[in-house]
């Protein structure tokens, strides 16, 4: 486990050393190098480590975590954290730091997404990435779980996110994007039993969750709401888990309401969220899993 620390501005020769394109005698070493790094770098819109508190250390938007007392109450949202089963668990991180959930979470946990999600509703695209330390099995109360949703409304309506199943042994772990409600279930059939619903869905039938052990999920989704089509990509650990396609109906927010949820119905540990501007290529999601001191390992570019 490494510490994460801040890091400052260094000149590119010192960047290209720190990111193992030179050993001390310059000699070449592996590694991503400067070019690859600074890529990530001028995509990233926002990262929260959890090293310095709830708050992202990297925003375009606004940086800070809200709290309400569930997402039928948004207008009741204030900045920090506010729920006592909510900590954060000192040095149990994937890096340092991470977030706790001690049972399961019912509060609304959020960041805005204007600006910090390269949001548009006819041609949208990105890359969402953090880390999960849980037993599903064991640690997860009864009922579904979502540790992260993207959507001004509803996990059915203009939205991406992850969840574990309900009743399934071992629980099974979902990626879910879908545009607008009307358009994509326009009788509003329940979803379970709607083949719309089920055939968008990616799903991992034995995922790798462990307690003690850091898996980090990545989504990537290129042209979501376009004519042509767009598709999202599930990644667990840097291996690809499948992919959903013909995405074509279109996504629309409320941007007062538009929000990263984190922790729905969720117990365990929260670690690293990061989010893109664009799909990150395979080899982009590994070297992002690599990452020695995670995210921060791109900031020393600046």
């Amino acid at each position: 486990m490494f510490p994460k620390i801040r890091l400052t501005l260094v000149p590119a020769a010192a960047l290209a050393a720190l990111m193992g394109c030179g050993g001390p005698s310059g000699e070449s070493v592996a590694g991503p190098d400067a070019a690859a790094m600074a890529s990530l770098r001028d995509a990233l819109t926002f990262h929260a480590s959890y090293e310095n508190g709830p708050d992202g250390d990297f925003a375009l938007g606004d940086r800070r975590l809200y709290s309400a007392p569930s997402f039928n109450e948004i207008a009741a949202a204030t900045p920090g954290l506010l729920s006592l089963n909510i900590e954060t668990a000192v040095d149990q991180g994937k890096y340092g730091h991470a977030l706790r959930f001690k049972t399961k979470n019912t509060e609304a946990i959020f960041y805005h997404a204007e600006k910090n999600v390269a949001f548009d509703p006819k041609n949208w695209s990105g890359t969402i990435s953090f880390w999960l330390n849980l037993d599903p099995d064991q640690d997860l109360a009864p009922g579904y779980c979502d540790p992260i949703q993207v959507t001004d409304s509803a996990y059915n309506d203009s939205a991406i996110w992850v969840d574990f199943t309900r009743d399934d042994k071992p629980r099974h772990f979902r990626l879910g994007v879908f545009g607008d409600l009307a358009a994509w279930n326009p009788e509003n059939l329940e979803s379970n039993d709607n083949p719309a619903f089920l055939n968008r869905l990616v799903v991992v039938e034995s995922p790798p969750f462990q307690r003690g052990k850091w898996t980090q999920v990545v989504i990537t989704h290129q042209g979501l709401g376009s004519a042509a089509g767009g598709w999202a990509k599930l990644y667990l650990d840097a291996q690809l888990q499948g992919t959903a396609e013909g995405i074509t109906e279109a996504f629309s927010w409320d941007m007062a309401t538009a929000a990263v949820r984190i922790g729905v119905n969720y117990t365990g540990l929260f670690d690293e969220l990061a989010i893109f501007n664009r799909p990150l290529s395979d080899d982009e999601v590994r070297i992002l899993h690599d990452l020695p001191q995670g995210v921060f390992s791109l900031q020393a570019g600046g």
